[in-house]
């Protein structure tokens, strides 16, 4: 069990993630678990009393500890960055006078593809969406707006789930998107997602809409906005339909969106700003992707490969 003044720390520290950087509600849990396991584990095994008494050889160990017990790379380094950054609030606000993480190193992540689909299988994925909408369902046609859309803008599908009606200008043919931290992005459509939503908003939602709707954009067949659980369901339904098409959910349309749009020659800058990477790090990792589909179709099509 962890010691009420690590708790008490730990909340102090969530409570200005939440306020003043106004960090999202999953963010914050994330923080929050992993500042709290790291300084519980502080308390069992170092017996430390109080902040001050963790030292640097402490985080090292906790950290290889975690590695020998199997957790992913990904995951100590997600958990590394949290105890770094709160370390360095509670020595900008006084708390210790040594922030003892500064020289905690991360483990590198293993690197790994996104899975994405062929351009052909997303075009395919959407002709079998607008034929679904054909018998006038308005589920349907809600599901052909919601692919349509999230292929065309590359958006997260929880960014997608979050749109109201109003985020969306038909006339510019752009959607307003608030991305993680609660910053605001302006991403264009083309005109197949434009009949699509169009189509969506004149026929489709009037029908589902109900008093408790509000201004979602999309909503469930009960009325309530949708939910991500019910858009990875969409996906993977239409997706056994499309042949040789791999298993993947909702965001392997924003990683083949990102993909598409290298291949056909977008500026890297372009993509950043809008799948709202903060980083162009994040976004080069499409330029892999599209490397190493370039090389699979090489060694397919060359004599001499």
């Amino acid at each position: 069990m962890s010691s009420p003044w690590a708790q008490t720390l730990v909340e102090e520290f969530v409570t200005h993630l939440a306020r003043e950087r106004d960090l999202s509600e999953h963010t914050v849990r994330a923080y929050r678990g992993d500042v709290l396991g790291c300084l519980t584990w502080c308390v069992e095994e170092t017996a430390a009393e109080d902040l001050r008494e963790i030292t640097l050889a402490d985080l090292r160990s906790w950290l290889g500890e975690q590695s020998r017990s199997g957790v992913a790379r990904s995951t100590l380094a997600r958990r590394s960055a949290g105890v770094r950054t709160f370390f360095a609030w509670a020595r900008r606000t006084g708390r210790v006078e040594v922030d003892p993480s500064v020289r905690l190193a991360s483990p590198r992540r293993n690197r790994t593809l996104p899975d994405v689909l062929s351009a052909g299988a997303a075009t395919e994925l959407l002709d079998i969406a607008a034929v679904a909408a054909d018998d006038d369902d308005p589920v349907h046609i809600r599901n052909r707006a919601v692919l349509e859309l999230l292929y065309a803008t590359g958006i997260r599908v929880g960014e997608l789930c979050g749109l109201d009606v109003d985020d969306v200008d038909s006339p510019r043919q752009v959607v307003r998107v608030l991305g993680k931290g609660r910053t605001e992005r302006i991403v264009p459509f083309g005109e197949p997602a434009a009949r699509a939503v169009g189509e969506w908003l004149a026929s489709g939602r009037p029908r589902l809409a109900t008093a408790a709707s509000g201004h979602a954009l999309f909503l469930g067949r009960r009325g309530g906005r949708v939910d991500q659980r019910q858009v990875r369901t969409v996906v993977h339904e239409l997706l056994r339909h499309v042949p040789d098409a791999p298993d993947v959910g909702p965001h392997a349309l924003r990683h083949s969106a990102a993909t598409h749009l290298l291949d056909g020659g977008a500026d890297l800058r372009m993509v950043q700003e809008l799948l709202g990477h903060s980083s162009l790090a994040t976004t080069q990792i499409y330029t892999h992707v599209s490397a190493e589909r370039l090389r699979r179709s090489y060694e397919q099509a060359h004599p001499r490969a």
